[in-house]
């Protein structure tokens, strides 16, 4: 556990790399007070901050991989050391939400009637709802970041595109399953009386993330750099 923090802080040791994620949030948020004079939603726009947490687990992984080794770690402690920081940046993420969140209501959406930071059944409940969705949400994209960066530093871009489209296939296939009335994943997203709560979707996130960690992990064993 040890030698995990240590990698952790070694990834912080170059901070400029992680300079931008604070100021995801802001320019998103005045792009959404731009077309909240249109519509009232603006929820889209935190989805760039989901998207940028995800592309800096790929370059933690892809950039510092080799200066890790170099030091002296093992693969699997990177690993796991790298994974640590993005559990730590996503739940300090998830109370920064939540109490933005809190904010939007007392002030009747910033004064502009504006959903940013409350999305329609993902986020949308108590604070500690939305901090533990939005912590989960954020460590699965960061772990899936992960995982693109081991495929690419392991078997490059060709691997990498044959990883894309091995998802691909995967979704389309989990598009098919889901479509089933026995799921009842329609209801649960938009309708009146929904089977699966976002706390529900949360759970099944964290187990997806689950196996995520454990593709990267199995991945990066053969990593040569």
């Amino acid at each position: 556990m040890s030698t995990w923090v240590k990698v952790a802080r070694f990834n912080l040791a170059r901070p400029a790399y992680y300079l931008l994620l604070p100021w995801i949030l802001p320019l998103a948020f005045a792009l959404g007070v731009l077309t909240a004079r249109r519509s009232h939603e603006a929820t889209g726009y935190l989805l760039s901050y989901f998207i940028f947490f995800g592309v800096q687990g790929w370059q933690t992984v892809s950039r510092s991989l080799p200066f890790g080794l170099a030091l002296g770690a093992s693969r699997r402690s990177f690993y796991s050391g790298t994974a640590l920081l993005g559990m730590a940046l996503a739940l300090a993420s998830g109370l920064v939400l939540a109490a933005l969140q809190a904010i939007e209501r007392a002030t009747g959406g910033w004064g502009l009637s504006m959903h940013f930071f409350r999305v329609t059944y993902l986020l949308n409940g108590p604070w500690y709802a939305t901090s533990l969705t939005s912590a989960v949400g954020l460590f699965a994209v960061w772990v899936y970041g992960m995982w693109h960066g081991a495929v690419s530093s392991r078997w490059g871009g060709l691997g990498t595109l044959a990883f894309i489209a091995a998802q691909v296939l995967v979704v389309v296939a989990g598009a098919r399953v889901a479509a089933f009335e026995h799921w009842h994943f329609r209801s649960a997203v938009g309708g009146a009386s929904p089977s699966l709560t976002a706390l529900g979707l949360t759970g099944l996130v964290a187990a997806l993330t689950v196996l995520l960690l454990v593709g990267g992990r199995a991945t990066i064993r053969r990593v040569t750099v």
